[in-house]
């Protein structure tokens, strides 16, 4: 068999928001199939019976077809590769752990040349499927070997480097469940959630709300211990030590056995329990000393550690431990063993996907501490049926929140709004979480700031919690969504113009504006740059501005063709016409149908108790009004425009000109609006030409967004048009 060549991948362009192929993040890609035109799947031998066998999951795409093995069927009654590359990249991304459904190929005007997308929540992950996608087809195409699993697990590191964490995007899922929009703000785990003046940020497990003071207390625990033991909190006696010796003399203060842990450590780092003998207490504190900054030495209270997840003063969540333990069988070393009988459960693993961590000693000086105080090292051989204490603490992953007495709560809920933290996971030990502390012995040993949430999430026992969606419910009340009034205009004529106007009325309605449109990026009335901002980066900037409570944004083809909308979501969206724009012969929009379905996009995105504002005077546009999940306006020249006649005698609103005059209109009750003639007037003795449409699209889109009628006459009577540079 003659080797096909490769199909080249003539562009690759990340679609950020909603889009003309669907309302989520896409990587486009053009591909140019050369020969492969000509060899349709059925056509070269083997070729399915190879895909399918490297892929045998592929059964399950529907495809078109509508049924499991549609794309099979697709396959041997013959489809280009252009298709098949889109459903070989998303079996790699649903392997990979990226789950994704949607893709679309779509021929060009170009002979060969194919557009193919796929949903991609990260720009990086999508790019390397798509690179092991391609080389996995010319592969199959021309019956070579290929290492899928490696593969996968190319994608899968990319995943693991650009997602977010586990608990960060068990939030942001909380927040999309809710329809709260979110926005990545760094390359980690910083995230906002919502638009403008009403976002609210978290960092993982951490909030705009989590005070600095707070912070820096729980990360100083023996200050933590102090405030606590203050209110009442029951806490174990403890002195800071400065060296090995003074810990030994604290120790017999306290009364044996004893803790060493340094002062601001973490995750159990550096803390060694259950200690009796002065050179364990001198070996820990070394230990202990390279953890932190100081070292702590506390009374031990027996009993198993629990950690308990506190939102917004509530305790939502709780995990048990439980300790580690190996048996000895004469022949193997504790380090066997430990793979043996530890390592070897299904739950414990190297990544975040598992509850539970494998352990290795070697990286681990507690374990090693603990080990030696037996008499063992990782080489010893245990004598036959000899049981090893491996890890006391670091297996807190068994769900008890079901179990927690209530007095338990309350004094959990009272250490963490003494410390003051919004959010915070709280270190318990106690025999018995059911009983309160008072019966049990039990004590609070720590409260954390930014908890991790994994434990509670995929716990290695019992129910998962849903501490996203607390935290959610912490951050915004029930009848908030994070969501600005976002007005977005998209046409060929005048949108810019459409977008000042609606601007400056929404700054006399008393909001702080963000306006981006071709004449520059706009703060209130202060313009802070003069270059075309009708793109997606300074809309994206607007997204982000604290300050903005309003934002209109002017958006053209050619930007919803590059990058899509940068908004999920908008209160009101404006169409203004069908005209054609240079940007659409390189994206290849040469029919009225291909632009129809690249404006639609702003119309599918209004929210249900928005509209869509649409030019009654071109059809093609009357023809979107279905598509709006809110109410609709229509605008026209003409008040005896068919589609809006039509429009009003099913009692929806319309605007249209009479006499020079805006007539806001609703069912058969007319209102008179604003003087047109007037506006235009001016812009035309300020040398700039505006059409009596576009003030109408304006007086529509503020009627829309709640202006009252008589305002916006008055603000369109001040507006004040620029004089030419």
């Amino acid at each position: 068999m003659s080797r096909h060549d490769d199909i080249k991948l003539l562009r690759i362009n990340y679609l950020r928001g909603p889009n003309m192929w669907t309302y989520r993040p896409v990587l486009e890609t053009w591909l140019d199939l050369g020969g492969l035109e000509e060899h349709p799947s059925h056509l070269i031998p083997g070729f399915t019976e190879r895909l399918c066998a490297r892929l045998p999951a592929l059964v399950e795409h529907h495809c078109g077809v509508g049924e499991r093995g549609g794309f099979l069927q697709r396959l041997t009654e013959g489809t280009w590769m252009g298709h098949v590359l889109e459903h070989i990249v998303i079996e790699l991304l649903n392997l990979a752990g990226m789950p994704t459904g949607f893709g679309q190929t779509r021929s060009t005007s170009q002979h060969g040349v194919y557009r193919m997308v796929f949903r991609a929540r990260d720009e990086q992950v999508a790019r390397s499927a798509l690179e092991q996608g391609h080389a996995l087809l010319m592969t199959t195409i021309n019956d070579e070997p290929f290492d899928v699993d490696a593969a996968v697990a190319t994608i899968r590191d990319k995943l693991d480097d650009c997602y977010l964490g586990p608990s960060t995007a068990a939030i942001v899922a909380a927040a999309t469940d809710r329809r709260i929009p979110h926005i990545r703000l760094n390359d980690g785990n910083l995230v906002q959630l919502g638009y403008g003046g009403r976002q609210r940020r978290i960092w993982t497990a951490e909030t705009d709300m989590t005070s600095a003071i707070a912070e820096g207390i729980a990360r100083d625990k023996d200050l933590t211990k102090d405030l606590l033991k203050a209110v009442g909190v029951p806490v174990p006696a403890g002195q800071a030590v400065k060296t090995a010796a003074e810990a030994w003399d604290v120790a017999q203060d306290l009364g044996l056995p004893v803790v060493v842990k340094p002062s601001d450590g973490n995750h159990g780092r550096g803390v060694t329990l259950d200690l009796r003998h002065e050179p364990d207490i001198a070996a820990a504190f070394e230990l202990a000393d390279k953890e932190g900054s100081e070292v702590l030495v506390e009374r031990y209270i027996p009993g198993m550690e629990h950690r308990l997840l506190v939102v917004g003063g509530q305790v939502v969540a709780a995990a048990r431990g439980e300790e580690a333990w190996i048996t000895g069988d004469g022949s193997h070393t504790v380090i066997e063993l430990i793979d043996l009988q530890i390592n070897t459960d299904p739950r414990r693993g190297l990544t975040e996907d598992f509850p539970l961590n494998r352990i290795n000693i070697t990286d681990d000086a507690v374990v090693l501490l603990d080990l030696q105080r037996q008499g063992l090292s990782g080489d010893a051989v245990p004598e036959a049926g000899r049981r090893v204490l491996i890890q006391r603490n670091g297996n807190v992953a068994i769900d008890c929140t079901a179990q927690i007495h209530p007095e338990v709560a309350h004094a959990v809920s009272l250490a963490v709004r003494t410390v003051g933290l919004d959010i915070a996971g709280v270190d318990l030990v106690t025999s018995d979480i059911a009983k309160p502390l008072s019966e049990t012995g039990g004590a609070i040993v720590e409260v954390n700031a930014g908890p991790g949430l994994l434990m509670h999430l995929k716990p290695a026992e019992g129910m998962p919690q849903p501490v996203g969606q607390a935290i959610i419910n912490h951050l915004f009340s029930e009848d908030e969504n994070g969501r600005i009034p976002i007005v977005g205009v998209t046409g060929s004529r005048g949108t810019a113009q459409v977008s000042r106007l609606v601007g400056w009325l929404l700054h006399l309605n008393g909001r702080h504006v963000g306006l981006a449109c071709g004449d520059g990026l706009f703060l209130g009335t202060r313009r802070v740059e003069r270059k075309d901002s009708a793109t997606w980066p300074a809309i994206h900037r607007l997204l982000m501005n604290r300050a903005v409570n309003a934002i209109v944004a002017e958006n053209g083809a050619g930007t919803i063709l590059g990058d899509g909308l940068a908004y999920d979501r908008c209160q009101v969206g404006v169409v203004t016409d069908m005209g054609r724009v240079a940007e659409l012969e390189r994206h290849d929009i040469q029919t009225e149908d291909q632009l129809f379905k690249v404006l639609r996009t702003q119309v599918d995105v209004v929210l249900s108790d928005g509209a869509a504002v649409l030019n009654a005077d071109e059809p093609r546009l009357v023809e979107m009004a279905p598509l709006s999940d809110g109410e609709v306006l229509f605008y026209a020249l003409d008040g005896a425009n068919a589609a809006l006649a039509e429009h009003r005698a099913k009692e929806g609103r319309g605007v249209f000109l009479q006499r020079g005059m805006a007539v806001l209109a609703q069912g058969s009750t007319e209102l008179q609006g604003a003087n047109v003639d007037s506006l235009c007037a001016r812009f035309k003795a300020a040398g700039q030409d505006i059409s009596a449409d576009s003030v109408l699209a304006a007086v529509a889109t503020a009627w829309a967004i709640g202006i009252s009628p008589e305002l916006i006459a008055a603000g369109l009577d001040t507006f004040v048009p620029e004089l030419p540079h």
